[in-house]
Order: structure tokens, then C-alpha cells, then sequence
């Protein structure tokens, strides 16, 4: 009889969607200092928190990737899954983000090595959608957006550190291959099934892609005009569309998918604040404020949930016979 894996051989890439809540939240209490009066001390202690955590959860993965290969293969392969490989790369590009404010000579090397880690992915898993023969439209869900749009968090950072058309031409991955999708994951939404309950959060995911554009866009072009703004009041229409559902969201299980609420909420509330910044009407400071408030509440509470979740064995155990584990099998 084989011995049965670990519990590390089931250790989750998707937890590093929590280093993306937490760096998100990091740069919003940057902004925060910058433009509302907030102590920088703050910041400082996100950004160095969120770094230890990276490290460590980046640890764990080596060390499941080292003992248990076919598990990290197998997690390549699943149809879901895949799409959250980027989330690695991801956290390196915003730490990098988050470093260029305070050590740009150690921010250089995480956003650099992000930035060929995002690339890379974004080419391999591209590849996998085209030449496939398993996948269907029911494994469609707003993850799918991490791949590709991941590219348009490069710009924050991309003229300090590599220069402006490097910033340009991962904002043209970024936002254009978002719009395609948009497209398709709207009409899974609208005229097939609906999405397992468990990754139900990721429609929060479609707030990062026009919320992180407007950031982007307007780092490279240095103001906020017709573009931007059209890209920041769709950001602010999906998080009203979503929020008013919020009574079906609150009814889903805990699963480590809440973390998908979070970075996407910390993008909306930099927007906020940016737009505070150029535009200078107040509203924007309060909507900033208020996402502010919501992210930094939800993340303590998903901390704790997902503590108390690992204190009780139930996490890194075999994912449940869902309906998305019954799609897989059928493909």
C-alpha cells in the first residue's frame, strides 16, 4: 500500500494571494501617510512584516516542490490552480513596489525578479490555454485575469527601476488581454453555470484588473485624464455591484479563496487615494478611507480565520470532491 503524502504535499500556492492582500494594504498606508497624515511607521512595519511572510510561505513551497514534485505538477495542471502560480511573482513585483520607497537597492532585485517570474508565467500559461485539451468553459472564473493582468502592476514601478517603455509594455499586456477575457469570464458568468461556492470570492478579482490599470497609467503618464478615469469608475462600479451582493458572499464557508477579497479592495482604495491626490476632491479621500477601514478589518479576520484553520488540521489537507475536482476529472 503507498504511503499517503503529507500535509505539505497540499500546502496551497493560492496562499500567496495573502502576500498580494498584505502588500496591497501595505501601499494603501503608504498613501495614507502620504496624502491623510498617517504615520509612516505604519507602512514600515506592513512592509517588513509582508516580507518575513513571503519568505516564509516561499520556504514552505520549496520545500514542497523539493519533496513532493507531482504534487506541485499536479498543481500546474489543475485547471484552477495554475492561475494562481502568478501570485508568486506578483508578491515579488509589489514588494519591490514597497521597497522603492523606503531601500530601492533591495526593491530593484524583488521587482526585477518579479517582473521576468510574471513574464515567463504569463507566456507558459497563455500557452497551456491554447494548446489544451482538457479544459472547458465551466473552469473559467476571474482567476483566470491573475496570468495575464498581473503584467499591469509592473508599471508602478517599471520607470525607477527599468525604464519607461519596459513600464509601457507590460501595462499593454496587462490591459488589453484583461478586456479579452472581461468579455469571455461575462459571458461564463451570464449563460453557464454558476461558479463553485468556494471560489465564489474571485469575482472580487475583477476589481484588480481597472483599478490597478488607473494606477499604472497614471504613474506612466504622471496625470489623470479621460482614460484614467474611465478605468477608476469601472473599478468603483464592480466593487458596487459586488457589494451589494454582500449578504450572498457573508453565507460561503471559510477557504483560503477569501483571500481573493483582499487585494483587489486594497487596489480600489490606492485608487482612491490617487484620485484624492490629482483631482483633490474630498469624496475620494472618504471612498479611500472607507475600502481602507474594510481591507484592514478584513484582513485581520482572515489572519485569524486562516490561523485557526492551520491550529485545526484544516489546512493543507486533500481539497474537497467539489464541483470544480468533478469538472477536472470529467476533462
Amino acid at each position: 500500500m503507498d504511503k499517503q503524502p503529507g500535509r505539505l504535499a497540499f500546502f496551497p500556492v493560492n496562499l500567496f494571494g495573502g502576500i498580494m492582500g498584505y502588500m496591497g494594504l501595505t501601499l494603501a498606508f503608504f498613501m495614507a501617510s502620504q496624502l491623510l497624515g498617517f504615520p509612516q511607521q505604519i507602512f514600515i512595519v506592513l512592509l517588513v512584516f509582508s516580507t518575513l511572510l513571503f519568505a516564509l510561505l516561499a520556504l514552505v513551497y520549496g520545500l514542497k516542490a523539493l519533496k513532493y514534485p507531482q504534487a506541485l505538477i499536479k498543481e500546474f495542471n489543475h485547471p484552477v490552480a495554475v492561475n494562481f502560480f502568478p501570485t508568486i511573482s506578483i508578491s515579488l513585483l509589489l514588494l519591490g513596489i514597497g521597497f522603492l520607497h523606503v531601500a530601492p537597492d533591495v526593491g530593484f532585485w524583488f521587482w526585477s525578479l518579479g517582473a521576468i517570474m510574471q513574464l515567463t508565467l504569463t507566456l507558459v500559461i497563455m500557452n497551456l490555454w491554447i494548446h489544451h485539451e482538457k479544459w472547458q468553459i465551466e473552469h473559467l472564473n476571474p482567476a483566470w485575469f491573475i496570468p495575464v493582468v498581473g503584467n499591469v502592476i509592473a508599471p508602478l514601478a517599471a520607470p525607477e527601476y527599468a525604464g519607461l517603455e519596459i513600464g509601457w509594455f507590460f501595462f499593454s499586456i496587462g490591459v488589453i488581454f484583461w478586456l479579452m477575457l472581461q468579455a469571455v469570464i461575462f459571458y461564463r458568468l451570464f449563460f453557464h453555470p454558476p461558479v463553485d461556492k468556494v471560489l465564489l470570492p474571485t469575482l472580487f478579482i475583477m476589481i484588480a484588473p481597472p483599478a490597478m490599470a488607473f494606477l499604472s497609467y497614471v504613474h506612466l503618464n504622471g496625470t489623470v485624464d479621460g482614460l484614467a478615469r474611465l478605468f477608476y469608475y469601472t473599478a468603483l462600479f464592480i466593487a458596487l455591484l459586488l457589494l451589494v451582493q454582500a449578504a450572498r458572499f457573508i453565507k460561503i464557508p471559510f477557504a483560503i479563496s477569501w483571500w481573493a477579497y483582499t487585494f483587489p479592495i486594497a487596489a480600489l482604495t490606492n485608487a482612491s487615494f490617487v484620485m484624492f491626490g490629482h483631482v483633490g476632491e474630498v469624496v475620494f479621500a472618504y471612498i479611500g478611507a472607507f475600502f481602507l477601514s474594510l481591507v484592514t478589518v478584513l484582513i485581520a479576520h482572515l489572519t485569524a480565520k486562516t490561523l485557526w484553520a492551520a491550529k485545526n488540521g484544516k489546512l493543507c489537507v486533500p481539497p474537497p470532491h467539489s464541483q470544480s475536482a468533478k469538472q477536472e476529472a470529467k476533462a
